[in-house]
C-alpha cells in the first residue's frame, strides 16, 4: 500500500473514532503515548503572525426570529441538540435571545472580535433558504435561514463586522437581490448547496454568475460532506458542480477545502485538488480544519502543492469555541509546552491563529484574504 495512501486511511479512521465520546477519549489517550514515539512537529515550520490585523472570512451568526430579526430554524432544527450547542458557543442561549433579540448575538461578536489581539474584522455570513418552484422561500424544506436584511443591518452598526451576503440564484428576484446586497456592503455571497438544493452545475444559473462576475463578488461555496444540519444532499455539494461557475470566470472559494466527503469513489478534496491547474480564479480555504473530526486536513491544506498560494484565512465560528477544537487534539506536532500555553488564551479568534501558527499556517495565507477581497 502506498505510504499517501495509508494515510488516508488512518486519518480516515481517526476522525470516524473522534465523533464518539468513548472515541474521544480513545483517541486523545492514543496521541498522547504515541507522542513519545512518533512526534513529527508542525506541519511547516511555524512563521511570524503579520503585523497588520486579521481578516476572517467565514463566520456565522445565529437566530431564532427574536427582536423581528425575520430568521427562522425549522422544527427538527429547534428540537436538535445542535441548537443548544451553536448557542451556547455563540456564548448565549435561547432565553437570552428570546430577552434581547437575536441582535445580540451579532453585537456580541462584535465585542469579542474588538477584544482580539490579531484579528480586525470577520465577515458574518446570512444563510438563504430553499426556493418553491415560484421562487420564493419554502419553509418547509429551510432548516436554518438568516436574511441578509438582517446581517446587513446589524453589521452596519460595528466596525469591526462585514456582510457575507446568501442569496439562492432560484430567487424570482436573485439578480436584483445581488445589486442590492453590493449596494449594502455585500463582500461575497455565501451558498451551502446541500441544504439550499442548489445544483452549481445547472445552466440556468449562467445570468446569476454573469452579476457576480460584473459586481465583483467572490462566492464562497461549501463543499464536500455537511453535518452541521439535519440533513443533507452531499451530492451537490461535489467540486466538480463548480467548473461551470469558474470557466465562465467568477472567483470562487470553496470552504474547508471540501473536507470530510465523497463523490464517484473519490475524496471531495481530491476532486478539488485537480481544478486548481485549470482555474486561476479558485481559492479556498481552512476554516474548520483544526476540528478533531478533521484531522489530518490541515496537513494536506499547507503540504499539497496544488494548495500553494490559494488558500484563505476562516475560522467557521462559532465551531472554533466548541469543544470540537482543542491544542490537545495535536500532540504529535505540539510540545506540550505549546499545547498548554495555546489552551489558556481566553479569545477564540486569537486560540485559532496561535494554533494554526503553530501547526504551521504560513504568513502570507493569514493575509492573503484582504487582499483578494480588496
Amino acid at each position: 500500500m502506498k505510504r499517501e495512501n495509508r494515510a488516508v486511511i488512518q486519518n480516515r479512521w481517526l476522525r470516524q473514532l473522534a465523533w464518539s465520546g468513548a472515541g474521544l477519549l480513545v483517541l486523545v489517550a492514543g496521541l498522547m503515548v504515541a507522542r513519545v514515539f512518533f512526534f513529527a512537529g508542525p506541519y511547516l515550520p511555524a512563521q511570524p503572525i503579520p503585523v497588520s490585523k486579521l481578516l476572517d472570512i467565514h463566520c456565522h451568526t445565529a437566530g431564532i426570529g427574536a427582536g423581528g430579526s425575520g430568521c427562522f430554524i425549522s422544527k427538527q432544527m429547534e428540537t436538535s441538540w445542535k441548537l443548544r450547542h451553536y448557542l451556547k458557543a455563540f456564548g448565549t442561549s435561547r432565553e437570552e435571545l428570546e430577552a434581547k433579540g437575536d441582535a445580540h448575538v451579532i453585537r456580541s461578536l462584535s465585542e469579542q472580535l474588538g477584544r482580539s489581539k490579531y484579528l480586525g474584522q470577520a465577515i458574518v455570513l446570512a444563510l438563504d433558504g430553499v426556493m418553491d418552484e415560484k421562487g420564493e422561500l419554502d419553509r418547509t424544506r429551510t432548516e436554518v435561514y438568516v436574511p441578509n436584511e438582517f446581517v446587513a443591518r446589524e453589521v452596519a452598526k460595528t466596525t469591526n463586522l462585514l456582510f457575507g451576503a446568501s442569496i439562492n440564484p432560484h430567487r424570482n428576484d436573485a439578480l436584483e437581490l445581488l445589486v442590492w446586497a453590493k449596494a449594502n456592503g455585500a463582500k461575497l455571497v455565501k451558498w451551502i448547496p446541500s441544504i439550499m438544493a442548489i445544483d452549481p452545475a445547472d445552466e440556468r444559473l449562467t445570468p446569476f454568475y454573469r452579476k457576480l462576475i460584473e459586481l465583483r463578488l467572490p462566492l464562497l461555496c461549501h463543499a464536500g460532506q455537511e453535518r452541521s444540519f439535519t440533513h443533507a444532499n452531499d451530492a451537490l455539494c461535489d467540486p466538480e458542480r463548480l467548473r461551470l461557475p469558474l470557466r465562465l470566470g467568477v472567483t470562487v472559494i470553496v470552504a474547508h477545502i471540501a473536507s470530510t466527503g465523497e463523490n464517484s469513489g473519490e475524496r471531495d478534496m481530491d476532486r478539488l485538488r485537480r481544478l486548481f491547474a485549470v482555474y486561476p480564479n479558485l481559492y479556498s480555504e481552512i476554516s474548520s480544519l483544526t476540528q478533531v473530526n478533521k484531522i489530518g486536513y490541515l496537513r494536506e491544506a499547507l503540504t499539497r502543492p496544488e494548495f500553494q498560494g490559494r488558500l484563505l484565512y476562516g475560522t467557521d465560528f462559532p465551531l472554533i469555541n466548541t469543544a470540537l477544537v482543542s491544542p490537545y487534539f495535536f500532540p504529535l506536532n505540539l510540545t506540550r509546552e505549546q499545547m498548554a500555553q495555546i489552551a489558556t488564551i481566553e479569545n477564540p479568534w486569537d486560540r485559532d491563529v496561535e494554533l494554526k501558527r503553530a501547526l504551521g499556517v504560513p504568513q502570507d495565507l493569514f493575509g492573503r484574504a484582504r487582499q483578494l477581497l480588496q
